[in-house]
């Protein structure tokens, strides 16, 4: 028995020599070119190719210098429904790598079966001593091994690796793509604070106001009519601030529902100090495929598609396996390791595929079909990445000569605001010059402040393109 044992042995380290020794069928894997500009049309700097060390920046939002932005990100990286999905997803992705990984060693099982069974008084072949009832007693051992002569299991291994990677990188889009969200709703619900201050600061003015065309018109110095325009421009800026507060509920219960609470235990706290805008280098590197995680999951699906058309290729060849059993088997009675109750056996199985009506032929074609289309997704996922961050540069750019320009306007119409005002009050313009100076004054300032929330959404942006920010300069820290 010892010397079987051995051939048995010899059997499974011949094997894995064959299993080291054999090829793949799946093609040579490249990555797809994707032709990309020397520099950004929106940026004056060169476009750099990315380094290794370039990563995502876990906490990029830090760059606008807000401790409640900060704490809110933390929180919705800890109660966030959707991203709790993700997260279980990523770790069922994982988790079938692993069985995939399973079939590159040899398969052992153990089996106990103590029986007491009839046989049928009519069975074919029963000897008269025979009894029609007895004990049946086995254990045993099993085992199976695919030498994988083709590399089907590897690749196999390969691809579902290759999965479980871009099922993390799905995962870094999902928390990339909240935190995002997050901040685009905090920059808008700090835009609309911001908002509700001027109306507040105008409510009072016009409040003034009305209070002095109602002397006057106690005084028969104002008219009736000018009295109903400065009680209707009150009511008009008090409509527009209950909007406001509107909008600014809406955002608050976004965020809450972002970061795992119900609006009803959720409060944002009102800060009068401005974000931070962050300053743009002049050079932007091109860090994008390594930095954005879409692009680097696109990439990984591409590998798992090569590596499928060899898994496909595989089916075309003879399917080699070993098995291998030893046990003992008794009537009820008696050991069973004893030399006499055992039983084994050793020896490969092949499988060769003959006629299957152009199925072999047709995964085939199936696998090359994928592997082009997550090629063409790979090169869509480039250029939507390099057109964002095309999109961002280009509105901070013109939002940012937008905001001077506002400036500006809000510059004259305050002036053109106290010139009415002082006039009215000398009795030398009616109040109808009063009330358009100082909506065209309440007006330029709201556009500006929407101005500035749009340039801190597409600071947002531009770092969410870039897969978390930049260096602004040598010897900085990455944003």
């Amino acid at each position: 028995m010892r010397p079987r044992l051995n051939g048995l042995a010899l059997a499974l380290v011949v094997a894995g020599t064959l299993t080291l020794q054999g090829c793949s069928l799946a093609p040579t894997y490249h990555a797809p070119s994707v032709p990309l500009p020397e520099h950004y049309k929106e940026d004056a700097g060169p476009w750099h190719p990315a380094q290794p060390a370039d990563q995502l920046q876990a906490q990029w939002w830090q760059v606008f210098g807000d401790t409640q932005l900060d704490d809110l990100q933390q929180q919705l990286l800890k109660a966030n429904p959707d991203l709790a999905a993700a997260l279980a997803h990523y770790d069922a992705s994982v988790a079938y790598a692993s069985q995939l990984h399973a079939g590159l060693f040899p398969q052992i099982n153990a089996s106990v079966a103590p029986l007491r069974q009839r046989q049928s008084d009519r069975r074919p072949l029963r000897g008269d001593t025979q009894p029609s009832v007895y004990n049946s007693d086995t254990a045993g051992f099993s085992l199976s091994f695919d030498p994988d002569l083709w590399g089907k299991i590897r690749n196999q291994v390969a691809a579902g690796d290759a999965q479980a990677q871009a099922s993390a990188d799905d995962l870094a889009v999902a928390r990339l793509s909240l935190q995002k969200q997050l901040a685009t709703l905090y920059v808008q619900a700090r835009g609309l604070d911001a908002q509700s201050r001027i109306l507040k600061t105008s409510l009072d003015d016009y409040t003034q106001a009305l209070q002095l065309t109602r002397d006057r018109y106690e005084g028969k110095i104002a008219s009736e009519l000018d009295l109903t325009r400065a009680q209707s421009q009150l009511a008009e800026a008090q409509a527009q601030l209950d909007d406001v507060k509107a909008q600014s509920n809406l955002s608050e219960h976004a965020i809450a529902e972002l970061v795992g609470v119900l609006p009803s235990d959720f409060t944002l706290v009102h800060d009068a100090e401005p974000l931070k805008q962050p300053e743009i280098p002049q050079a932007l590197p091109g860090r994008l495929l390594q930095q954005r995680p879409d692009i680097a999951a696109a990439e990984r699906r591409v590998f798992a598609a090569n590596a499928n058309i060899g898994v496909a290729k595989a089916a075309w060849y003879p399917d080699f396996s070993l098995t291998g059993l030893l046990g003992g088997q008794t009537q009820g009675s008696g050991n069973l390791l004893a030399a006499a109750n055992r039983y084994w056996a050793l020896g490969p199985l092949v499988n060769l595929p003959i006629f299957d009506a152009g199925r072999r032929s047709a995964n085939e074609r199936q696998a090359k079909a994928e592997f082009e289309e997550a090629a063409a997704q790979y090169h869509s996922q480039v250029l939507k990445a390099v057109r964002e961050v095309e999109d961002n540069l280009g509105q901070l750019r013109d939002l940012q000569q937008e905001s001077r320009d506002q400036q500006a306007a809000v510059d004259a119409a305050h002036s053109a605001e106290q010139m009415a005002t002082s006039s009215y009050e000398a009795g030398a313009v009616n109040y109808l010059d009063v009330v358009t100076a100082q909506t065209t004054a309440l007006q330029a300032q709201r556009r500006l402040q929407e101005v500035d929330t749009s340039r801190l959404q597409a600071s947002v942006g531009l770092v969410v393109a870039l897969g978390g920010g930049w260096k602004s300069g040598s010897g900085s820290t990455k944003l």
